[in-house]
């Protein structure tokens, strides 16, 4: 059911608010079939948000973390040449992921390297809306406001899609999915490239 509400205004956030943040990836990935799959106990994924911040956390730092007002939904972009803390997310993979798990995770991921735009890109490696708030557009809002940027660049966008509820949305602003990974029992994870405007 659609929520009826006034538009969110976007802001961009500051390290202050860097907590505020995660939590709302945190909320916003709680039922992701990728992440809850690596992380199915309740407390076993609540400890897992340093991984998200491993993975999308220089967004804050380069001020390309999008927040829809109230941290209802966010976007952490990455701009060209600028990675994700590897060794960072490594870690927090092998503290919160069981040991059993990890060998197929390994290999998923070195997988979506291969995806992986080597030309410099924009990457979405997170965009998370608060459940409460979903189905009502601040998916879409968040993703225009950042494409808008990366348009006014001249360059194409890179994300991977862990849930194939989203992939109408991605669509929508004109990606593309590259293919399909799907390794042992973990869900697929679809690249998705949108090429320069």
């Amino acid at each position: 059911m659609k929520k009826t509400m006034s538009v969110p205004q976007i802001f961009v956030a500051n390290p202050d608010d860097r907590g505020k943040v995660l939590n709302t990836v945190l909320v916003g990935f709680s039922s992701d079939p990728f992440v809850r799959w690596a992380c199915p106990e309740a407390d076993n994924y609540m400890s897992f948000i340093g991984a998200f911040d491993a993975y999308g956390g220089k967004a804050v730092d380069t001020s390309t973390a999008y927040v829809a007002e109230g941290f209802k939904g966010t976007a952490l972009w990455l701009p060209p040449n600028v990675e994700a803390d590897e060794q960072a997310f490594i870690r927090e993979i092998e503290e919160n992921v069981i040991k059993e798990k990890h060998e197929l995770l390994f290999k998923v991921l070195e997988a979506l390297e291969e995806y992986h735009p080597d030309d410099a890109c924009w990457y979405l490696p997170i965009i998370a809306v608060d459940p409460y708030y979903q189905n009502s557009g601040i998916g879409s809002i968040l993703m225009k406001h950042a494409l808008d940027k990366v348009d006014s660049d001249r360059l194409p966008a890179y994300l991977e899609s862990s849930n194939p509820r989203n992939m109408s949305l991605y669509k929508r602003y004109g990606f593309e999915t590259m293919g399909q990974i799907q390794i042992g029992d973990v869900p697929p994870l679809h690249p998705m490239i949108r090429e320069a405007r």
